[in-house]
């Protein structure tokens, strides 16, 4: 949170412009004396916000010095999404988006999934459910679809459910318990180890289930 912190007060300064490519990974595990992990997930978490982009094998640029949330360029009305229609949009699209990230995702980005995985699992040990990792998860996840169709369409369900706020209430009364917790992690791991696996049948089976149970779970 630091990094991203200190990396989204440089953009929102000016210092870096939009269109300005950032430093490459390497040199930000130097500025800030850390592993390649926190820096990638940070860097994960200003794209999910809409602050930068990535382009395969060039580098990373920025895109706004405004979030996604705030930006009212968007199309799409987040405030009149109803929660029966995220769920339903999400159990038709994560299955296909997993298919092409089996076959797509670069040995980096399967790294970028396993380091949020290891990150849930922590906040999982320590009794909590962070919204915000398990976005990161299914965003990335798009990312690694690399189809840009794809990554907007899955940006576009996080911010629906930030604006939505029965979809909060409905995620504090479940996932957010302790019997949830475990259940929800578990989920997430068997998808991710399908993806590292290069398992396409799993993973679309596997994320399909994990749709159906978040549908199930939600309205139980």
């Amino acid at each position: 949170m630091q990094i991203y912190q200190q990396i989204l007060s440089q953009i929102e300064s000016g210092t870096f412009k939009v269109g300005d490519k950032l430093p490459a990974e390497r040199e930000l595990c130097e500025q800030f004396g850390v592993s390649r992990a926190p820096i990638r997930q940070a860097l994960s978490a200003l794209e999910l916000n809409g602050f930068i982009y990535s382009r395969q094998g060039e580098g990373v640029y920025v895109k706004s010095n405004q979030s996604l949330a705030s930006s009212t360029q968007d199309p799409i009305s987040f405030n009149s999404v109803s929660p029966e229609e995220i769920v339903e949009v999400r159990m038709n699209i994560e299955p296909l988006i997993i298919k092409f990230a089996v076959q797509r995702a670069t040995d980096e980005e399967i790294a970028v999934l396993r380091a949020t995985i290891d990150k849930m699992e922590q906040e999982t040990k320590s009794g909590v459910y962070v919204p915000e990792t398990d976005e990161a998860l299914h965003y990335n996840i798009a990312k690694a679809s690399h189809n840009e169709l794809f990554i907007n369409i899955m940006s576009a369900i996080i911010n629906a459910m930030k604006k939505q706020e029965m979809w909060q209430f409905i995620r504090d009364r479940t996932v957010t318990r302790p019997d949830y917790l475990e259940v929800n992690l578990n989920e997430h791991k068997q998808i991710i180890e399908a993806i590292e696996k290069r398992d396409e049948k799993k993973a679309t089976d596997i994320m399909s289930k994990h749709m159906q149970n978040l549908y199930d779970r939600y309205w139980k």
